[in-house]
């Protein structure tokens, strides 16, 4: 009896015996296939997919470009190591990823595994260009599961608790909340205030002559979708310049058109370093990697960079077809689109419900809180849940976030149809009803 002719029930028993709970699991179905913005499982149910594989597929599932380009790496080699014989594809999207990256100045780029490889590699190449040991991230900020970046991860439970110790010289600079700031101060106070906080942490903490570098999501993913002003970006930019401190943007959840534009970074006027890449460049294929100042990451000797694995041709002919699709269709755009619709659709839900608290938007990256109320704006993480389990149990994959689990986002394929964005809007209306 093969795979497709189990039963869920089979199957769910078989991944509870077999595969640790530490790998959650937001929808207990089993996928069958999938095309587009929809998956159906085993059992023939359709689920919209509003979760994108936590932000992978912005050309959707299977996009028949990817797919043939795929298939015809597959027939030509599978893996002959980049390390061991060179092979075309690599250098190609290298030369693609030094192109359409921000910064008019010479760039190289690294081919990795994984997203957290990539911010691995990215305080590496840093390192050993400054020759100090120092890492800032932020509070609230999402890096990876590696003892690395699980340092520079802010939320203690569940990514970090029981697993120290942790990399040593890893520090988490404030970052801002504009949802919750201070009713005493306005929107340029609160910012002004936010940037002094970040100048003293280089007082109070670190020193900015030991920091190595400074690494920032333009957009903070699983701290909740958050979007910080631009004067603070832009603040954080010169800090570096200044005291000699590489800037990287982790690009991982805002890159390829998700915000509106090619990479997060675009709507705050500043050029980073080096930008890490990864989730949606390989369309589902694991594929990521370090772009940015030639200097930087040409500072380190022959071996000191690579893996077994990394930039893999298969997915690298995938990302290659991912940045064609990009430009053909206009995805920033569709973006724009796409979140515009979302956002529509929750300020109609924020009308109607007092616990819908701050809507963001940034492009397609798209985030509701849910509060007590919308006066004292307290996290309601019970009513998110309830929210994302009626979504999953009726047809929508949907996904929450936020330190405290009160954020529900919303990652849907830049690809997905108006039938699909409807449908998949609907279940979300009845799953606040229901909730």
């Amino acid at each position: 009896m093969d795979a497709l002719t189990k039963s869920t029930k089979e199957l769910q028993d078989k991944r509870n015996k077999y595969i640790p709970r530490g790998v959650s699991n937001g929808n207990l179905h089993i996928a069958r296939d999938a095309q587009g913005s929809t998956i159906t499982d085993i059992e023939g149910n359709e689920f919209i997919d509003f979760a994108g594989a936590i932000g992978t597929l912005n050309v959707g599932h299977t996009h028949p470009k990817v797919t043939e380009a795929v298939k015809e790496q597959i027939d030509k080699f599978l893996h002959p190591g980049f390390n061991v014989m060179m092979y075309e594809g690599y250098i190609e999207l290298a030369e693609k990823l030094c192109k359409i990256t921000p910064g008019n100045f010479e760039k190289q780029a690294l081919l990795l595994n994984s997203g957290a490889e990539a911010v691995e590699n990215a305080v590496k190449v840093a390192r050993k260009y400054t020759g100090r040991q120092a890492v800032v991230s932020f509070v609230r900020g999402f890096h990876g599961r590696t003892n690395m970046t699980m340092s520079m991860t802010s939320k203690v439970k569940p990514y970090k608790f029981g697993f120290g110790p942790f990399a040593p010289e890893v520090y988490q600079a404030p970052f801002p909340y504009p949802y919750q700031r201070p009713e005493s101060l306005s929107e340029e106070e609160y910012t002004d205030q936010v940037i002094q906080d970040f100048k003293d942490f280089f007082v109070e903490t670190v020193a900015p002559e030991t920091v190595a570098c400074v690494v920032m999501e333009p957009v903070q993913g699983e701290g909740g979708f958050i979007i910080p002003p631009k004067e603070f970006v832009q603040a954080v930019r010169e800090f570096c310049s200044e005291h000699g401190i590489v800037f990287v943007a982790d690009e991982i959840q805002t890159g390829f058109g998700r915000t509106g534009s090619y990479f997060g970074i675009d709507h705050f006027d500043v050029v980073p370093d080096l930008i890490t890449v990864s989730k949606s460049l390989a369309a589902g294929l694991p594929l990521s990697g370090v772009v940015g100042r030639k200097e930087i990451l040409d500072a380190s000797n022959p071996g000191e960079l690579g893996g077994t694995y990394a930039g893999s041709p298969v997915a690298c002919a995938a990302a290659l077809a991912v940045i064609d699709i990009m430009e053909e269709e206009n995805l920033p755009a569709k973006a724009e689109i796409v979140g515009e619709k979302i956002e529509n659709k929750l300020t109609e839900l924020q009308e109607k419900y007092t616990f819908v608290g701050e809507i963001r938007r940034l492009g397609a990256m798209v985030a509701v809180e849910i509060v007590d109320n919308r006066q004292n704006k307290n996290p309601d993480k019970e009513t998110t849940a309830k929210i994302a389990k009626y979504a999953n149990d009726n047809g929508l994959l949907l996904l929450s976030a936020g330190i405290k689990g009160n954020v529900i986002r919303f990652l849907a394929p830049l690809v997905i149809t108006d039938e699909e964005l409807n449908k998949g809007l609907a279940i979300l209306e009845d799953a606040f009803a229901n909730r």
